[in-house]
């Protein structure tokens, strides 16, 4: 709802409005380019070859009229007079162009630089321009006027009608604007200035609001200025109102809208999300295989020029097999191969220096940046392995394992330690028995072939194989394996001096115990398997546990040396083990081991024994007052149970009180025969034979005890005793005996408990004997020699007399003598003080003892004992002074004042 107006006065400076004219201002200085920093146009969607758009002016002040005008758009031209036209024809333009204009003097280096927008016709644009109409930056401040709504009367009636109200175009202002500033943008006037006076004003976000101050209004006439450059990239757009209020700040105008678009400039290079890119492509690959992708972002507007990025590849490092082995969408940035003849093994990594520009990639106009890429070519399997000879050959003793034959070396120039670098190795033929194997050495690659099969010198002196190698992966497609990948290993065989073996080992007899001594049980002989030389085995025994057995040295014929015992503890699961020893007599001596076991037959030599062997029964017959007895055997069966179980005739009490009856074939039952029996301990005799042929038997005795039972039929504590065999007056000994021990506890515990008691009442009181309080103690003397016996013990006695110390010389006197005066008399504490007096008696005493002469320490001069002639140690009288009475102790007035009494007394000079 504004009404736009232009002419060359508004352009000037000067508005004339309603009739009015103002004062025209001093013209700014001339300075060289583009009369405007932007154009827009609005032309029709077919734009045909030659047709001219816009004419752009350039200010040449004073200058050179040689000035070259340049399109970075191929389809647009700038004729010298600076007349743009499409160089062809330019169908369906169905979006906005917008494209730059330079000016380059020819003599002069400097350049100036505008942009052109061309805007469709019928399509919506933010700027409301007819066709052909061109905006003008900077140059020509626009007047925009507050409408007014003009009426008129169309009938008698009364009817009206409302003028049409004007759009008003949007504010353009270019980001990064040189200046001056501030610089005016257009002018806000109401109609009604004439009248009344009116006050402008703008609000808004960049006028009175954050950002605020980058927008401004002269209140009194209307003009609105810019304070600052600006940046598309901080804000693209503002939304200001203007406001028209009279003196008393009544609004006269409707506020007005004003969109102020900020033009993109190309002040932003393309930006790499990385400095660095790192990609890979497999060798081999055919061209157009992908690689990466980079990509460069341009903060300028991208929909324009400005931030339309373009990329190209302006190095390649190294230039093998091609300098150009790949190239980049322009648009996109995706790297492709363009040329097959990568190869890892020759170009293991291309270093490609990439480029972002844009202005859709005109180098003349464009801001570029660059970026490195670099592309790892990855390996595949195209070189077969190929062993280093055609022959490998090696030699390994007979019987060892794990022995590493010769060492297969290949080489293969893919990756190292990857699967189409490691390489695994066959044995194809020669090996029918699996003697060998070959196992890859992770580190250096090559084959380790090992023997893990004994070989025998004596069945194969040589073997002769064929070895295939290959890799991990399979080859890639095409490429063919290599006839240096199969070659042939020779392997001899060395002989070494082999042990003596027992062909049956274990070897295993059979014989009956009880075998006499000296009788020959086998011949265990041993074979040497080395054929081919003739040696002598000899025989030794390794181990025999019983020592039963003995070997002929030379045959190895077997004979015993005592009785063979199946019971015996050496023997188990009727087998006895013993380990001989064969050797021959090459060099070195090698021996073997052999082991032979013989299966004892059992024969009936051993008499059952009963068990068990004590029991107990009740007094009284009983059902269950009953023994279950068996018999144990060493023999094995059939010389065993069943087992017969009787009592013997003689005592005749036996059979009398006792009786046996047969449960099993194993078991008996022993019970008594009488109703009675005395309870004591009973040993009873049993015959106990076996079934062997011929059988045997063994006369057992069992203790059984015969004591009274409750009703539980288990036998009384009493009784249990009296069946041990105590009789009653020993019964009453063990009773007193217990009595009298706890009598004896109970009296030292009843004496502990009063002895603690009477040192608990008298804790001061101690044994007179325990007192060492004024007693001599006379501890054991340590003589040492006769040099330690010489000393006078005279001037450690107590003097009997005092005559020696008054007539001594007066001023000369020991330190520990007293002087002989009479002592003071110091006041006599009473029993009782009063409380008050006590002050008076400390008092008193205080004086005494301060007058007291014979109080120590004695006030007397110190006589020291003479220590006798022939001392180390010189004469404290040779510590003289060497100065001489003239010594200046002016000096100790510097020390401070802890010194200043010595600086008064040594320090006054000759007047002192």
């Amino acid at each position: 709802i504004a009404e736009l107006e232009t002419s060359s006065s508004i352009c000037a400076g000067v508005v004339f409005w309603g009739g009015s004219r103002a004062s025209q201002p001093l013209k700014p200085p001339c300075r060289p380019g583009f009369t405007q920093s932007f154009y827009t146009v609005i032309v029709s969607r077919d734009v045909l070859h030659g047709q001219s758009i816009l004419k752009v002016k350039f200010e040449y002040c004073q200058r050179s009229r040689e000035v070259g005008f340049v399109s970075n758009d191929p389809n647009f031209s700038v004729r010298p007079d600076g007349t743009v036209y499409a160089e062809q024809e330019v169908a369906n333009l169905s979006e906005p162009v917008q494209f730059m204009v330079t000016a380059r003097g020819l003599h002069d280096p400097h350049i100036w630089e505008t942009t052109v927008k061309l805007a469709l016709a019928g399509h919506p644009h933010p700027l409301a321009l007819t066709k052909g109409q061109t905006h003008y930056h900077f140059s020509c401040p626009r007047v925009i006027k507050f409408s007014r709504k003009h009426q008129r009367s169309s009938s008698a009636n009364g009817l009206r009608r409302q003028k049409r109200d004007w759009v008003i175009p949007p504010i353009n202002v270019p980001e990064n604007s040189r200046g001056p500033f501030p610089h005016m943008l257009v002018r806000i006037r109401s109609d009604q200035d004439k009248d009344v006076g009116i006050r402008y004003s703008i609000t808004g976000a960049g006028a009175d609001q954050p950002p605020s101050g980058i927008y401004n209004i002269d209140p009194i006439s209307g003009n609105m200025f810019v304070t600052q450059p600006l940046d598309r990239e901080e804000r693209a757009s503002f939304h200001l109102r203007a406001h028209a209020v009279d003196m008393n700040g009544n609004q006269v105008e409707n506020p007005i809208d004003l969109y102020i678009y900020v033009i993109d400039m190309n002040d932003n290079r393309p930006e790499f999300q990385n400095q660095v890119y790192n990609g890979s492509v497999a060798e081999g690959s055919k061209p157009g295989s992908s690689v990466m992708q980079v990509t460069a972002t341009d903060s300028d507007d991208s929909t324009t020029a400005n931030g339309m990025v373009r990329y190209r590849i302006l190095s390649q490092t190294p230039h093998s097999p091609i300098p150009n082995m790949f190239t980049i969408n322009s648009e996109t940035g995706d790297i492709v191969t363009v040329a097959a003849g990568l190869d890892r093994e020759k170009v293991s990594q291309y270093t490609i220096i990439v480029q972002a520009t844009d202005m859709e990639g005109n180098l003349n106009f464009g801001l570029s940046n660059t970026a490195t890429a670099l592309i790892s070519i990855t390996d595949i399997n195209d070189n077969p392995p190929e062993l280093t000879v055609r022959t490998f050959s090696g030699e390994v003793p007979e019987n060892k394992v794990n022995v590493v034959v010769t060492n297969l070396t290949v080489v293969d120039r893919d990756q190292p330690h990857s699967p189409n670098w490691n390489a695994v190795y066959r044995i194809v033929s020669g090996d029918p028995s699996g003697h060998f194997t070959i196992r890859t050495n992770p580190i250096t690659n090559e084959g380790m072939l090992t023997v893990v099969k004994p070989v025998d010198f004596e069945m194969n002196r040589a073997f002769m194989l064929t070895v295939v190698v290959s890799n991990q992966a399979h080859l890639a497609s095409g490429i063919q394996s290599s006839l240096q990948s199969t070659a042939g290993v020779t392997i001899s065989v060395q002989d070494v001096n082999e042990p003596p073996v027992f062909p049956v080992n274990p070897k295993t007899i059979r014989f009956e115990e009880g075998v006499p001594a000296g009788t020959t049980l086998t011949v265990f002989a041993a074979q040497d398997p080395d054929h081919f030389i003739h040696q002598i085995v000899r025989y030794s025994k390794l181990s025999d546990p019983a020592n039963w057995l003995k070997i002929n040295r030379t045959n190895g014929q077997i004979t015993t040396m005592a009785l063979l015992d199946r019971e015996s503890m050496y023997v188990k699961n009727n087998v006895y083990e013993a380990t001989f020893l064969a050797f021959d007599n090459g060099s070195p001596q090698a021996s073997g081991t052999g082991t032979l076991q013989i299966y004892l037959i059992d024969v009936n030599d051993n008499a059952p024994v009963l068990v068990p062997r004590e029991a107990q029964v009740c007094e009284r017959a009983r059902p269950n007052s009953r023994v279950n007895i068996t018999a144990s055997d060493a023999d094995a069966d059939p010389n065993v149970g069943p087992f017969v179980f009787e009592l013997p005739s003689f005592p005749a009490s036996v059979r009398r009180n006792w009786t046996i009856s047969r449960l099993s074939g194993d078991y008996a039952q022993l019970r008594l025969r009488i109703p009675y029996l005395e309870a004591s301990v009973y040993e009873i005799p049993i015959i106990v034979s076996d079934s062997g042929n011929p059988p045997l038997s063994n006369r057992s005795v069992i203790r059984v005890k015969v004591c009274p039972c409750d009703d539980n039929g288990d036998c009384s504590a009493t009784g249990a005793v009296a069946a041990a065999g105590l009789g009653t007056g020993a019964i009453i000994a063990i009773l007193i005996c217990i009595i009298i021990l706890l009598s004896m506890v109970l009296l030292f515990v009843v004496w502990m408990k009063r002895r603690e008691k009477e040192r608990q009442a008298k804790p001061l009181l101690i044994d007179p004997e325990d007192d060492v309080r004024d007693n001599i103690l006379k501890y054991d003397e340590e003589g040492g020699g006769e040099e330690d016996q010489d000393y006078d013990l005279s001037q450690l006695q107590q003097p009997e007399s005092l005559d020696h110390i008054i007539n001594k010389p007066a001023g000369v006197r020991r330190v520990d003598e007293r002087p002989v005066i009479a002592e003071s008399q110091y006041p006599i504490r009473p029993s009782l003080p009063h409380p008050g007096d006590i002050g008076d008696f400390i008092n008193d005493g205080l004086r005494a003892a301060d007058n007291d002469p014979t109080a120590p320490p004695y006030d007397s001069l110190l006589v020291f004992d003479y220590e006798g002639s022939g001392s180390t140690a010189g004469s404290v009288s040779s510590l003289n002074s060497i100065s001489s009475g003239d010594q200046d102790y002016d000096y100790l007035n510097d020390w401070g004042p802890r010194f200043k009494k010595l600086a008064d007394l040594y320090g006054g000079g000759d007047d002192d």
